[in-house]
Formats: structure tokens, C-alpha cells, sequence
């Protein structure tokens, strides 16, 4: 079994006819992908770049950016991922603390002059078309010194999404992406008749392993698109023949409220997988309801773990999918451990611990951090869960969002699903703010349905039917929006802030 990258690569360009990708209405053959990479290869140690070295590479979802990809694990240079939506001082940050030597980026993106923003970041910057050094100037021909290269190397840098403190580099191998790949590739048993579309984007594990490298290993079709456009999403149906719709939770969301997609049938969708947030039971319905010929499953996966580690079981029933994250996948082992380290029996909460085959090498440059989190073999996730009786996990929220109220715990997550469960709420997002009284309550922030008049006495009567009182929301805070990260999940530290 291939253990490197760019060996996964060259295994399916063996067809010379076999289709990978999709773009912009143009078919790209793994065969292509695998010249193209090979070129730039090249062209990367024409300009320096040597086994170690890191380059970032800033730009939506493109054939491109996979070049880049491939063309970094061809040579063992570390890409760094960067996202069209980081400004000045994440750039900054993200750069120095990888220490990357080369930066590749879209000319401009919402006004943004990336290569002037990146020019005292980086040794060189090349853009991919524009002015100066482009990317087409490194694709030439040479040799490329993937021989060099083993599967324990570092392939990619992706810094966490900086929902707290700041962003960390967790540092994925060849071996570790693909066997985190490969996992859930079985597990949702891809072939190479499946079509799925990669919306998000590929500076993430969401994107690069639980989509492309997933696509790659069973030589299924991924749909490149630039951004997420639920609009677009619905007409892929039927254009390009979708068996799989895979998003996180809030992208679902604004999907099915495209009256387009009403329009639109879609009887060959036999998965739709929802991850990176826990998916309220009333999304699932919806999701049941729109796509009947599908299994409806969570995903749960982290920077760390290089992609999926939980997922739910095809045989689970509808109660355990709407409550849970899934169990294991294959060569995943989990535990539930309390404050002294101890692991808890099923049904008590603590921090989830995983360990893994997929798990990154630590954080670039962090140490101490690597080592906290990180203890004997096992991931610290940060998550607090429960374990049922037949094994599934439950979240309970990060062990950061947990506030006592009035010396009571409260997890937002549970009330965040009473709420998106009102019919007039589309998202909900709730944190612990100081009260002199009762230590912390807890603050949601709704953002309503369109032409929705629901109030917030409203929503917390709504509540007080469903919970215990002491979980009812304190207050309200109706949004038009909210903060969102890269990877689509709700920013609560800008909530915060």
C-alpha cells in the first residue's frame, strides 16, 4: 500500500483516461495532475525550494492549488495552508511561525492585494497569473527528487482554526493523511462511480483529506469549486451527476433554503455527510427529508487526526445519528478521561481522547503545546463527550464553552439545538458572559429566517419547555449574521471578543 502522496498520484494516472477533478465545466485527469505536479516540482527547485522547506499557497479551490500540493510532496517541501479570508496580521503570524520561504496566491481577492501583502512576508512570492513571478513560470521540465521522500515526512501545515487563542500549525505526514483518507473512504465506500463536490476549502482537513485525498485513493470524481455557493451546489445535481453532498452544518443549512435546489431532483445522492460542528436533529430531518435516497451521517475529525476519526455506522438509527458523532472508524481508539486523567465508564462526561494512525506529528515549533496535547501516543482533544452503551460518541461541547451557572454545568451545544429546532431560527451559536450573581449565564446569538418575527421572550418560552430552567437562555442577541471561520464553523471567540 502507497504511503506517500504523490505515490497515491502516480497509482491512479496508471489510466491514462481516468477523470479526477472537475472544474469550471473542464475535466482534468489524474494523469495531467500528475505531469502538471511533476513541472512545477521541477520548477520549485529551480527556485530553492528543498526537501523541509515550507511554501504557502493562498488561493481558493483550483486544480492550481492541488498542483501545488502535489508538487510539494513530490520534492518533501511542507505546504502551508492559507485561506482567501486571512488578512494582515493571520498572514503574518502564520508565516513566521512556519518560517515558509515561498508564497503562492490569487493576484487580489475582495480588494486584497495578496502579493503586496505577502512581498515582506516571504522570499519569493508567485501568483497564480497577475504580474511578476507566475505560476506558470515554474511549470518546467526537470528532474524532481521525490526518491528522497518518506512517509513520515511532513506534507502540510494547517493551523488551527483560532475558534480560542492563537492559531497553532498542526504538522500532517504522507502516511498520516492517507491513512486517515483511507479510512473514511471505506467506511463511506467510495468507488470510482461516485461524484462528490469539494466546497470547502483546502487549506483544511475538511477539504484536502475528507474530500480530495478520500476522491483520490478510490478514484472517485471531486468538483473543484472556487467558493461555496449554495446556488451553484444545487445545479450540480443534476449537471454533474452528485452521489455525495458533503458541508458542515451551516453550509447545509443555507443549501436548503435555496428555493433552486427545490427544483432540482436528486435520486442518485446515495450519502450526505455533514461534519465539523455537531448537527442539530432538526437539520438531519431536513437533510432525511430532501435527499430520501441518501444515508444522512456525522463526521468528526480535527487538524490533529489529518481527518475523519468518528463517523456514524450505517446501521445506526435516526435517534443515534441526531445525538451523536459517530463511532470509531477502523484502527481509531478513543477514551473519555476525567480531570486526574482517569478513563470514565459510559455515560459520564470528560475530555474525548483519540489515538490514531492519521494523527499530525505535533505543532510546528510548539513543543510544550505538542507535548500537552499530545500525551503517550493519545490526542487531547479539548472536547468534552460521553460514550452510550453501544459505543457512539456524544459531544458535549469544547471543555472552554462549558459554563456554571449559578453552579450548574451548562453546555451551549445542547441548547444551541433547542433553539435551531424553532422553526423561525436558521443558526445559533451560544457562550458563558459574566453575571455577579449567578457567575456566568449564558448569551445566544440567533440569526432568524427570512421574514421570521419571533422575539426572544418568544425563543426562551420556547426553551423553558424543553430544558431544564437553568439551561433557558439569560439572554438573546438576534444577528443578521454570524462570525464564521474558514472552515464554515461558528468564530465564538469573535462572539466573545
Amino acid at each position: 500500500m502507497t504511503e506517500r502522496i504523490f505515490d497515491a498520484l502516480a497509482d491512479a494516472a496508471a489510466d491514462p483516461d481516468a477523470v479526477g477533478w472537475l472544474a469550471g465545466g473542464r475535466e482534468i485527469r489524474f494523469a495531467e495532475m500528475d505531469r502538471l505536479s511533476d513541472r512545477f516540482a521541477a520548477g520549485l527547485l529551480r527556485h530553492g525550494i528543498r526537501h523541509g522547506d515550507r511554501i504557502a499557497v493562498l488561493g481558493p479551490t483550483t486544480p492550481e492549488w492541488l498542483v501545488v500540493y502535489f508538487a510539494a510532496a513530490k520534492i518533501g517541501a511542507v505546504v502551508v495552508g492559507l485561506s482567501v479570508r486571512y488578512r494582515e496580521n493571520e498572514l503574518a503570524h502564520m508565516l513566521r511561525d512556519s518560517g515558509a520561504r515561498l508564497a503562492v496566491t490569487v493576484p487580489s481577492h475582495d480588494g486584497v492585494d495578496f502579493p503586496a501583502l505577502l512581498a515582506g512576508l516571504v522570499e519569493t512570492v508567485v501568483t497564480f497569473g497577475g504580474d511578476g513571478l507566475t505560476f506558470e513560470d515554474l511549470l518546467v521540465d526537470g528532474p524532481t527528487a521525490g526518491a528522497e521522500v518518506t512517509p513520515d515526512d511532513p506534507v502540510m501545515i494547517i493551523y488551527t482554526s483560532g475558534t480560542t487563542g492563537t492559531p497553532k500549525g498542526a504538522v500532517l505526514t504522507h502516511r498520516g493523511q492517507l491513512a486517515a483518507a483511507r479510512s473514511q473512504a471505506r467506511h463511506m465506500r467510495l468507488t470510482e462511480h461516485d461524484v462528490l463536490p469539494v466546497a470547502v476549502p483546502l487549506n483544511h482537513v475538511s477539504g484536502i483529506t475528507c474530500c480530495v485525498l478520500s476522491a483520490l485513493v478510490t478514484r472517485a470524481r471531486a468538483v473543484l469549486l472556487p467558493a461555496f455557493d449554495p446556488r451553484e451546489i444545487a445545479g450540480l445535481f443534476a449537471t454533474a451527476g452528485l452521489t455525495l453532498w458533503v458541508g458542515v452544518p451551516t453550509m447545509h443549512t443555507l443549501l436548503l433554503n435555496r428555493p433552486e435546489l427545490d427544483a432540482v431532483d436528486t435520486p442518485a445522492v446515495r450519502l450526505v455527510v455533514t461534519g465539523g460542528a455537531n448537527a442539530e436533529p432538526a437539520l438531519l430531518e431536513r437533510l432525511h427529508a430532501r435527499f430520501p435516497n441518501a444515508r444522512v451521517m456525522n463526521l468528526y475529525g480535527l487538524s490533529e487526526t489529518a481527518g475523519a476519526v468518528l463517523m456514524t455506522a450505517w446501521d445506526d438509527d435516526f435517534d443515534t445519528t441526531a445525538t451523536t458523532v459517530g463511532h470509531p472508524l477502523p484502527d481509531v481508539e478513543i477514551r473519555v478521561a476525567g480531570p486526574a486523567g482517569a478513563d470514565l465508564p459510559a455515560g459520564e462526561t470528560g475530555e474525548l481522547l483519540v489515538r490514531s494512525p492519521s494523527l499530525t506529528a505535533g505543532y510546528h515549533g510548539r513543543p510544550r503545546e505538542t507535548a500537552e496535547a499530545f500525551a503517550d501516543g493519545w490526542l487531547c482533544t479539548g472536547d468534552l463527550a460521553t460514550v452510550t452503551d453501544t459505543g457512539a460518541v456524544r459531544l458535549r461541547g469544547r471543555a472552554k464553552e462549558m459554563f456554571v451557572q449559578g453552579g450548574f454545568n451548562v453546555y451551549p451545544v445542547e441548547v444551541e439545538n433547542v433553539l435551531t429546532a424553532h422553526p423561525d431560527v436558521v443558526l445559533a451559536a451560544g457562550i458563558g458572559v459574566p453575571d455577579p450573581v449567578l457567575g456566568e449565564i449564558g448569551r445566544y446569538y440567533v440569526v432568524l429566517a427570512p421574514g421570521a418575527s419571533v422575539t426572544a421572550d418568544d425563543l426562551k418560552s420556547f426553551c423553558a419547555v424543553k430544558i431544564a430552567d437553568y439551561k433557558v437562555p439569560k439572554e438573546i442577541v438576534v444577528r443578521d449574521g454570524l462570525p464564521l471561520t474558514p472552515a464554515g464553523k461558528i468564530q465564538k471567540s469573535r462572539l466573545r471578543d
